[in-house]
């Protein structure tokens, strides 16, 4: 809830701001007190609330996950370990359609990123006010709890499958050939002064395409998460404008929470099939 003594403002950018350790103008390591002091940190900095979620939430997926592998058997599985293998059979369908090679790292690869992805993502539907709150009480002045909210981390994740698609570029095709894959296509020719010619343009357009590919990873997942918690923030203003405003900001946010379901799975989802699709890509010969 917007405290009175905060303007619409400053409410917004309270939320908006992460715990940031880096170093101060004078030399000094500590965390910032503000944004102007969070930006002079620089490069860097650390986003401590988006390691410590991220890091906690990866934690309760393996605990979670190896918990239910401890507990599987011949028989009809239940509760919490019958989720479990609805899940990896869900990603394993996907990864079988979408990958047609051998790798054994491509499904545990994709089952981490749907599962973890999709942790940070929920994170999202606790209310805005109720984690921030507790962590002032502990005299911890920001605390964004949604770590895909956060550039830092959808970027982070999405290097991590920039450089194994690099990483399986090269291995499957050798230097020579991923290096002909970026200039020799999409442009050629038989003429042997036309194809040399072509590498520039055919370099720039495939370099262009290959860089994207981590951009659009990252800032997909990230645009989505932060406009929904932007909504959030912007509806829990509501509750501090009088009993009507109150009544309207409870029902428009349920209603958000439940529209932001689809939003939090469909992000993860994506995430991991285009993670798939880049392998697949990687893999395969032109």
């Amino acid at each position: 809830m917007a405290s009175d003594a905060q303007t619409t403002t400053e409410y917004i950018k309270h939320h908006l701001q992460n715990l940031t350790y880096g170093q101060h103008a004078d030399g000094s390591w500590g965390v910032a007190h503000g944004a102007a002091e969070a930006k002079a940190m620089g490069f860097w900095a650390i986003h401590l609330d988006t390691m410590f979620w991220s890091i906690l939430l990866g934690a309760v997926f393996l605990w979670g996950f190896r918990k239910a592998a401890k507990r599987a058997s011949a028989q009809t599985p239940k509760g919490f370990l019958n989720f479990v293998e609805w899940i990896v059979e869900f990603v394993d369908d996907n990864v079988r359609g979408s990958f047609s090679h051998k790798n054994d790292m491509v499904a545990p690869l994709a089952l981490t990123l749907f599962v973890w992805v999709l942790l940070m993502n929920t994170m999202d539907l606790v209310p805005v006010d109720w984690i921030p709150q507790i962590a002032h009480l502990m005299g911890i002045e920001y605390m964004k709890v949604v770590p895909t909210t956060d550039p830092n981390a959808t970027f982070g994740m999405a290097l991590g499958v920039f450089v194994l698609t690099l990483f399986y570029s090269i291995k499957v095709k050798g230097l020579g050939g991923f290096a002909a894959e970026l200039t020799m296509q999409p442009f050629q020719a038989k003429n042997p002064i036309l194809k040399i010619l072509f590498v520039p343009a055919n370099f720039f357009l495939e370099f262009v395409s290959l860089i994207s590919k981590p951009i659009s990873l990252s800032l997909r997942l990230f645009g989505n998460l932060f406009a929904g918690e932007m909504i959030f923030i912007l509806i829990a203003l509501l509750f501090s404008g009088g009993a009507v405003l109150a009544v309207a900001g409870g029902v428009l946010q349920w209603a958000w929470a439940v529209f932001h379901i689809l939003i939090v799975l469909l992000q993860a989802f994506i995430f991991m099939t285009l993670t798939i699709v880049y392998l697949e890509m990687a893999h395969s010969h032109h």
